[in-house]
């Protein structure tokens, strides 16, 4: 499958599902959006799709494989994976899902700095497609890129994915950090220790190490723990204002993947020995064991050291 997808089924209608699918549709692809809400037979919008677009929370990945996994896709079909957590019961991020419950068909993994009230305005913004088939994406990058939204393509989609998954933990304590009024000076030691914590977890979990460092990794990281729109970033935020979690997720429109993501991580640290003080911190605040500012002062204790050790 050559060029521009004609037929997109994008499955999820939140803010990022509906996004992506005007893409697509600016782009002249004919789109479905479907979501367990919207009354519609699944079959009837996969059945003759070109790609499929997974656009559901880390928890809704399972039950919508089933459900696909039941319907049975038409051969070729490419599969869009744009989610970004690890799955809490088999610690795996959704591309590892995905691959296992069709291992026979295309997968790419869409992820990079795409806050979508920003792209909805129309401001300029730049995204990464990865696969192990570089075919599919190309199929993908042509699909959703235009004059405003840049589509970049590389085959690390593991690394690509963790990128977009790990950031969402780091935009928690960037929330923390700017709701205590901490300045630009804590924020920037923030950001920067946030990256190698990122890369360490990302590489034992099959990345790459220069993945981290373009648009789905450093890019997100940026994006998400500078800017309100982020969830994640609200999470942070509005614990460091008295707030208390329960209540800030009752509040929040859409779901913060950071904070199931955090709990995950943590476990996956435990198990692989990994260093990752930044989660270590935030799933302490998370879990009430800890306020805001003790978190802070908890990293700011660290032993000294030289700046490129673990």
């Amino acid at each position: 499958m050559n060029g521009k997808a004609k037929v997109v089924t994008i499955i999820g209608a939140g803010a990022w599902g509906t996004t992506l699918g005007n893409l697509a549709f600016q782009n002249r692809s004919s789109v479905y959006l479907w979501s367990r809400h919207s009354g519609e037979d699944l079959r009837s919008v996969v059945c003759t799709a070109d790609v499929v677009v997974s656009a559901v929370s880390i928890k809704g990945v399972p039950p919508t494989i089933e459900k696909l996994q039941k319907i049975g896709l038409p051969e070729g079909t490419i599969l869009l994976t744009a989610t970004k957590g690890l799955d809490p019961v088999t610690t795996k991020t959704a591309f590892h899902l995905w691959r296992e419950a069709f291992p026979n068909f295309p997968l790419v993994v869409l992820s990079g700095p795409n806050l979508s009230k920003e792209i909805d305005r129309g401001l300029p913004a730049a995204t990464v497609v990865s696969s192990y088939e570089k075919t599919a994406a190309e199929t993908v990058q042509f699909l959703f890129a235009s004059e405003k939204f840049r589509v970049y393509i590389n085959d690390d989609p593991l690394g690509t994915e963790l990128g977009g998954t790990l950031k969402n933990v780091m935009a928690i304590a960037s929330g923390v950090c700017d709701g205590l009024q901490l300045g630009t000076n804590a924020k920037s030691a923030l950001l920067t220790r946030a990256l190698p914590e990122m890369v360490r977890v990302g590489t034992a979990l099959g990345g790459r190490a220069e993945t981290f460092f373009g648009l789905s990794g450093l890019g997100d990281l940026l994006a998400t723990c500078n800017s309100p729109l982020s969830r994640n970033y609200q999470v942070g935020y509005q614990l460091s204002l008295g707030l208390s979690l329960a209540e800030i997720l009752e509040r929040l429109e859409g779901t913060a993947e950071g904070v199931n993501t955090t709990e995950v991580l943590i476990r996956i640290a435990g198990d692989k020995n990994l260093y990752v003080p930044i989660a270590v911190q935030v799933h302490r605040l998370l879990q009430g064991e800890i306020t805001p500012a003790e978190a802070v002062t908890e990293l700011m204790r660290r032993d000294l050291k030289s700046e490129f050790d673990r």
